[in-house]
């Protein structure tokens, strides 16, 4: 599943999801690269 997360106040990305988090937060891999943070859209609530 791709997903777009919020990494900080002005960035986002979306990538593959690889797992959720217990505190919300999703990590998301782009590339060869990992990301974590918070969901955007309307399943964020």
């Amino acid at each position: 599943m791709v997903k777009t997360i919020k990494i900080g106040s002005c960035a986002s990305v979306q990538g593959q999801v690889v797992r959720s988090l217990d505190d919300g937060r999703v990590v998301i891999q782009l590339g060869e690269r990992v990301y974590t943070g918070f969901p955007v859209g309307p399943r964020a609530a």
